[in-house]
């Protein structure tokens, strides 16, 4: 569907006001109480996300606190044929929780409960309400930590329902690698646990993967268990700028392939240094600029920092600065994931449509090269900023939500963004999902694949009531 009609259509349901049956409200409220609300405002705020989509609230919205309250409520709306929307906070950037068939949101917030912390062997058993922040907080005088940050204090169940990254990537892994197991409420309202605390299992079919990355359409996470990490004894922190992303990027392919451990490498363009030395009051040098973090033993660290150093040099780095200390250090990767809020003053009153593809590290300076080219015809600003060391990057296409000629331009960029990078060996998505925007892309890069994908999705929900309109 094009941009124009897609959006369209998304505000005419967002407009219309339906009321669900007398007898699932009395049902809810006597299950839950004032914790059950059809309030406007509250439906609206579980009705949107920060991408560009229009605002398309539920029916109501309920907070269960444990999965037999979950299990209730699917039961209860199973009865009616009504559509059920989990929700975490909102973060999402694919029109994750948009009720586009109206029905109840679960809004799964005050289910935030860190349930065990097994420091022994490496891993915690939470609730999906908890925020990567949170565990870390409770986690930080044990030694360990949780490396998944995906920028956002996102909640954890919904990091694992969109099989989020994020900048510790090229060292940790995904969500995909660090959930271990987790409890599922199904569309018939069995609980179902999947995996388990053992680091390795050859038990049957994988069933954690099938949930992780789902977006809420064939089951609702209930409970995760995590991995963890010890906290590094060595950490250092460094910005290195560039004449040109080219040599920024043909820096970082270097580096991963002599086997630097790079714990975090992101790269930011000329218009995004900019936007964030504004916005966090820095005072980088406006150029290409890669942002780098080293973990280990301190003589590690040292040795890695200056591998990378050297390799950088040889690309023509111009600058490479050190933050050491913590204040430092934390002040700069703040300043990173502020970057959302600060590239959308380049452009005011406008909003986000993100792009997020994901391609074989050699392929990634010809990818954003070829991109740059369509970034130099756009009409309007187009900050480009991502998790290099792993291949990924986004655009950040700043489009007047009300301007039907920014968004179909911002679409047919999206689209050649991602059939280039499907041609490269890559992926449409490396870690926001595929929710409403990217169904057709999907269908692209998977071609027959999805059809067992909509197999599956008929064969745990078949009346199409987890999240209908997502993913498949």
């Amino acid at each position: 569907m094009e941009a124009v009609a897609h959006f369209a259509e998304l505000r005419e349901r967002g407009r219309d006001e339906r009321a669900l049956a007398a007898e699932l409200l009395d049902e809810l409220r006597k299950l839950l109480g004032d914790r059950l609300t059809t309030n406007r405002q509250i439906r609206e705020h579980h009705g949107t996300d920060i991408s560009s989509y229009p605002v398309t609230p539920p029916d109501a919205v309920v907070f269960p606190h444990d999965t037999s309250e979950v299990v209730a409520i699917v039961n209860a709306c199973a009865r009616h044929r009504v559509p059920m929307i989990p929700f975490g906070i909102g973060t999402s950037v694919e029109g994750h929780v948009l009720a586009t068939n109206g029905g109840v949101c679960i809004d799964l917030g005050q289910m935030n409960r860190i349930v065990e912390v097994n420091a022994s062997d490496l891993d915690v058993r939470v609730q999906p309400g908890v925020t990567r922040k949170q565990l870390n907080s409770c986690l930080h005088d044990t030694g360990l930590f949780f490396p998944i940050d995906p920028g956002a204090d996102a909640s954890l169940g919904g990091m694992a329902s969109t099989r989020a990254s994020g900048t510790n990537a090229v060292r940790y892994g995904t969500m995909r690698e660090n959930v271990l197991g987790a409890t599922v409420v199904l569309a018939d309202g069995r609980v179902i646990r999947t995996g388990g605390r053992a680091r390795k299992s050859a038990a049957g079919y994988d069933l954690t993967r099938l949930f992780v990355g789902a977006e809420g359409t064939l089951g609702i996470i209930t409970e995760l268990t995590l991995r963890l990490y010890a906290i590094p004894d060595g950490l250092s922190a460094a910005v290195c700028a560039f004449a040109t992303v080219t040599a920024a990027v043909d820096s970082v392919i270097e580096a991963i392939q002599c086997g630097i451990p790079i714990a975090r490498v992101e790269l930011l363009d000329t218009l995004t240094v900019t936007a964030v030395n504004r916005y966090s009051k820095l005072g980088l040098r406006e150029a290409p600029t890669l942002w780098y973090e080293f973990h280990g033993t301190p003589r590690g660290v040292e040795e890695q920092a200056t591998q990378m150093q050297e390799i950088a040099r040889q690309h023509g780095g111009l600058d490479f600065e050190w933050a050491t200390r913590p204040e430092e250090r934390s002040r700069l990767w703040q300043a990173r994931h502020d970057a959302y809020f600060a590239c959308l003053q380049l452009r005011k009153g406008s909003r986000m449509i993100a792009t997020d593809v994901c391609v074989p590290i050699s392929r990634l300076a010809q990818c954003i090269a070829e991109t740059q080219n369509d970034i130099a015809r756009a009409t309007m600003p187009i900050p480009l900023f991502g998790h290099v060391g792993d291949g990924n990057f986004h655009l950040m296409i700043l489009v007047d939500p009300d301007s039907e000629a920014d968004l179909q331009e911002a679409w047919n960029l999206n689209t050649r963004l991602v059939r280039r990078a499907l041609a490269m060996g890559g992926t449409c998505t490396g870690e926001h999902g595929i929710g409403l925007g990217k169904r057709e892309f999907l269908v692209e890069e998977f071609g027959a694949g999805v059809d067992v994908m909509r197999q599956l999705k008929a064969a745990l929900d078949p009346g199409n009531l987890f999240n209908p309109g997502k993913v498949v």
